[in-house]
């Protein structure tokens, strides 16, 4: 998602005993029906000291190769051309063959008594590969043909608007501020055909087949029930979790669709947006409709007698550059006592797009050799959502600094939905109060608490509608996983599924060969996204915990920890510890508590629950 971070860096990530694999090449396409054989053969079983040996080399190795992964990808990222989508799908092979070897070797291991450790970190070198292969054979070379093949459509496509090319970061722009419904739906259609669906399909199923046989080489029943695997709890546990998270804020979703419904309604008119039924997907200033806040001007509520602010226009007033932007969002970290960002932070991150080559515009964070190497990637453009975006991106930096020190497989998030909650959570601190602090609001234009509703419904604009979308998107591809979707309803599934969670439809027919899903870039780069979904529970734990810690007494979507070095200290103690305990024991170090829980969420929003049931008076909320 182009306003959340876009993952950890490609080393990080082998730290964990997974990998993204970014690659593809542009001939011979691998067939779906192309039949995977794999053979495991019987293993010795080894001692608690065979154990540690093979942890240590492995750690070596992974720490080694991972430099060399995270370097070609970057680069990759950075000059998309023939020749590094080359490089990156070799590499991409490498690391899939590296990856599947060593959990491969963990076998000698399965009944030997480990300690606590050891064991954590032999599961994670299984569970934790993201696309794994059956071992031996062409089958890793041909999954980094294909995923590079994917990625690559995504990043480089374009639609043409008035005979000019028109790149996605554009287009995103574009679907938050136009509102002709007739030209939001051709730029939303003609993006979804930008990505050469035909082949991205028939790549993906290829690759669903491979990887499927590599999971089943690992002991898991198909990738899905190894991707819910690492989260320190068997996988129909996790998968019923979210839906018991989904379930405690899904009442909250609901009042705001119908909110929304009837908004677009009275603007667009019966014809193009009814009362009753889904919501047009192109309506909602978003690409995916995965956020709604750019059609705050149609659905937001006019603040009180203390008026509002919009940041984008402080930010231009006070004539922001993408780099103050940056260097805004370090110092937060740094008032909270963290140490400030490397100088070579700011001599090697991408933080505006170059004018003279194809890069890959989504945003991320970068640590490239698990020390002090760290850096972001971004098309940044000055504007409220980007501010936030960079806020959102420097946690992750600062989260591997702080695990730096722990061994190598330890270095990376408590579970990936920690790696996403933190910036988020720091973000929320973008309040009035903070940007007072900051010099980009005055004193005496500080809305008051009449205001809340408003900047409540600006936020829910974001986060609320974004919870569904979170939900619906792994929940396709466990069900593409496990073979409940095949690939020729890969489609009609996609839109059932949106339908169900999100309450939306598409502006148009959608042909049989089209594969909207990856028109997303997580789907085209197989980046798992239920981290997102769980990140967003999790950030309104960390505020609510820390502005308790805080001794903020007001409501909870006023405070900001900025300058509160005492809850900097414990939000550090748990960063440090990486992956090296269960979750739980994360989360209870900062907020005191061993579950996730969506009732922060609830009650930050709850005076807006109140408001639009209120409005919601009479309509016909739902949509089946």
């Amino acid at each position: 998602m182009t306003k959340l971070l876009a993952g950890v860096a490609v080393g990080a990530l082998l730290a964990a005993g997974g990998y993204y694999a970014y690659g593809n090449s542009q001939d011979g396409a691998v067939t779906a029906d192309e039949t995977v054989m794999t053979e495991t053969a019987p293993v010795a079983a080894g001692s608690v000291e065979d154990a540690a040996s093979f942890l240590a080399e492995t750690e070596a190795e992974i720490a080694d190769f991972g430099e060399f992964a995270a370097h070609t990808a970057w680069v990759y990222a950075n000059f998309i051309t023939e020749d590094t989508e080359y490089l990156v799908s070799r590499m991409s092979a490498e690391a899939t063959e590296l990856s599947v070897q060593q959990a491969g070797a963990t076998a000698r291991f399965a009944d030997t008594e480990l300690p606590l450790d050891m064991r954590r970190k032999m599961t994670m070198l299984t569970a934790g590969i993201t696309l794994p292969t059956p071992a031996g054979g062409d089958y890793a070379q041909r999954l980094a043909e294909l995923t590079t093949r994917m990625s690559s459509a995504y990043s480089t496509g374009t639609i043409d608007i008035d005979d000019t090319p028109v790149t996605l970061d554009t287009l995103e722009v574009m679907m938050g501020t136009e509102r002709d419904p007739e030209f939001l739906a051709m730029m939303w259609n003609d993006w979804r055909a930008a990505i050469n669906p035909a082949q991205m399909s028939q790549d993906y199923a290829a690759m669903v087949e491979i990887a499927n046989a590599g999971a089943r080489e690992l002991g898991f029943s198909d990738l899905a029930e190894m991707w819910l695997s690492n989260y320190d709890m068997p996988a129909d546990e996790m998968e019923a979790e979210v839906e018991r998270l989904w379930g405690q804020v899904e009442p909250l979703y609901e009042q705001l669709h119908c909110y929304v419904r009837d908004g677009l309604n009275e603007t667009y008119g019966e014809d193009v947006q009814a009362t009753t039924g889904p919501i047009r997907a192109d309506l909602l200033g978003n690409m995916w409709a995965q956020g709604w806040a750019p059609i705050n001007d149609i659905v937001g509520i006019e603040s009180g007698e203390g008026g509002g602010y919009d940041l984008t226009q402080l930010l231009e007033a006070n004539d922001y550059t993408p780099l103050q932007m940056v260097e805004t969002g370090e110092r937060f970290y740094t008032s909270l006592g963290l140490d400030p960002l490397p100088e070579t932070f700011w001599e090697r991150s991408l933080i505006t797009r170059p004018r003279d080559r194809d890069v890959v515009c989504h945003a991320s964070a970068w640590n490239l050799d698990n020390e002090e190497d760290i850096r972001i990637k971004m098309c940044t453009h000055v504007n409220a959502e980007d501010f936030r975006t960079v806020h959102h991106e420097l946690g992750h930096n600062f989260y591997q600094r702080a695990y730096r020190g722990q061994d190598m497989l330890f270095r990376n998030g408590a579970h990936d939905g920690f790696h996403e909650a933190i910036g988020d959570f720091v973000a929320l601190s973008v309040t009035p109060d903070y940007l007072v602090q900051i010099g980009l609001l005055d004193q005496d234009e500080v809305p008051d608490e009449s205001a809340d509703l408003g900047l409540m419904m600006d936020l829910a604009l974001d986060k609320i509608a974004f919870l569904p979308f979170a939900v619906m998107m792994d929940q396709w591809r466990w069900r593409v996983f496990r073979g409940e979707i095949t690939p020729d309803q890969y489609n009609t599934a996609w839109w059932e599924l949106r339908e169900q969670y999100q309450g939306l439809m598409p502006p148009v027919d959608r042909p049989a060969d089209a594969f909207d899903p990856g028109a997303k870039y997580h789907i085209a780069n197989n980046v798992p996204y239920l981290r997102y979904f769980l990140s967003y529970i999790l950030q309104f734990q960390f505020q609510q915990a820390a502005c308790d810690m805080a001794g903020w007494e007001g409501p909870l979507n006023r405070c900001t920890v900025y300058g509160n070095e005492e809850v900097g200290q414990r939000f550090n103690e748990m960063m440090e510890m990486g992956a090296s305990q269960p979750w739980p024991d994360a989360l209870e170090a900062f907020t005191g508590t061993r579950e996730m829980d969506g009732s922060a969420i609830i009650a930050y929003f709850q005076p807006l629950m109140t408001h639009l049931e209120e409005q919601n008076t009479g309509s016909s909320c739902g949509w089946e």
